[in-house]
């Protein structure tokens, strides 16, 4: 089934991960990719402005060797890094052009709205902006990535109805995640009758090496499929799917994804049970209860960065991955000017506040010895 009045099926080509050589992006291989994926009767390729070397490398890769009508091809805009004013949010749109070669974009996205940088796109009334674009034939569908509650989702799709679709984080570890809230925001997404695109299915690769316990349920059932298989199919099973992105870093990954989603029409009622046995299985891991509803955050007189330490932890005891733990925290404490775990005072208003009954100071202490 089409949206949009667009033939794409249910496996995107996500560029932000693209493989590389000496430490530039190895233009080669991509090549070589580019090839199976449209060989295989894919053509939806997904970009941004802010992924580096991407635009200048799916130019060379695809938009050189192909006729523009084989493919589709989405690209964003990031007005939150660095734009200070309008003009420089707009830029955005020509550098992307002018580094693509695209002529037109078939998909063009407002990129990661949600707190603090919804407010960007506001302020430079981008809204009017990108249907002026669309109207003028640079851009075919308008629509954004998102970033955060179904209550700041539902929001922004009441406030622009003329928004043709959304773009989300969705997979089976962070459908009922609290933290996340995949399912939710799906829903309100549903609710308003726009189409969703699907970003980190496999959620980051992590899924490609989930829990030992949660490995096992998948390879039981399957032992002749990829774990990372289970992660994409969840995602394009859903109702109301344009795409699913995977964000593929290497010939094999797409070879892999190829063979699985070529001739995928939907999920079994066994496939149905073997996820919804993975996700009883990933419960059973002792994680943080947090709900990042953040009332901790408001009575904090350290202004600690209490759920986004939390959901950090969570990474580092769900994938045992140190990296992404700290680029969690990173971004959710660091990055919205928090103060880490360590800065703790103990003083216990947080836990009075908390409607889940987290011992806080103590997972704090947990949090500080574990990143650091």
């Amino acid at each position: 089934m089409g949206f949009l009045g667009e033939d794409i099926r249910k496996l995107g080509f996500g560029l932000m991960r693209l493989p590389q050589k000496e430490g530039v992006i190895d233009v080669e291989q991509v090549k070589e990719m580019v090839d199976l994926f449209l060989d295989a009767g894919f053509t939806y390729f997904d970009t941004a402005w802010a992924y580096a070397g991407s635009e200048d490398a799916i130019r060379q890769a695809l938009v050189e060797r192909y006729p523009r009508e084989r493919f589709q091809l989405a690209t964003k805009n990031a007005a939150w890094i660095n734009c200070k004013t309008k003009e420089e949010a707009y830029a955005q749109f020509d550098t992307s052009l002018a580094q693509t070669g695209a002529g037109y974009f078939d998909f063009y996205l407002l990129h990661n709205l949600g707190e603090s940088r919804t407010k960007y796109f506001d302020d430079f009334d981008m809204w009017n902006w990108i249907q002026e674009k669309k109207a003028s034939g640079q851009i075919r569908h308008a629509g954004f990535s998102f970033h955060s509650t179904p209550k700041e989702l539902d929001a922004i799709l009441t406030a622009h109805p003329e928004m043709e679709f959304v773009q989300l984080q969705i997979n089976y570890a962070d459908w009922e995640n609290p933290a996340i809230q995949s399912k939710g925001c799906y829903e309100v997404a549903r609710a308003h009758g726009k189409p969703v695109i699907i970003m980190e299915p496999v959620k980051g690769g992590m899924l490609a090496n989930p829990p030992a316990s949660v490995a096992d349920i998948f390879r039981s059932a399957e032992p002749e499929r990829s774990v990372a298989s289970w992660a994409v199919r969840f995602a394009a099973s859903l109702p109301g799917v344009i795409t699913v992105l995977s964000g593929m870093s290497s010939v094999e990954q797409m070879k892999d994804n190829l063979s699985y989603m070529k001739a995928f029409d939907g999920l079994t009622e066994a496939q149905k049970e073997t996820l919804a046995n993975a996700q009883e299985e990933l419960k059973k891991i002792p994680l943080i209860p947090c709900t990042t509803c953040n009332y901790c955050a408001k009575v904090c007189p350290m202004d600690i960065g209490i759920s986004g330490s939390f959901t950090a932890m969570n990474y580092l005891t769900l994938y045992g991955d140190m990296n992404a733990a700290k680029g969690q925290e990173n971004w959710l404490v660091g990055g919205h000017g928090h103060k880490r775990a360590n800065e703790c005072i103990r003083c216990g208003k947080c836990e009075e506040a908390c409607p889940q009954h987290i011992k806080i100071r103590d997972e704090l202490v947990k949090v500080s010895g574990a990143l650091g």
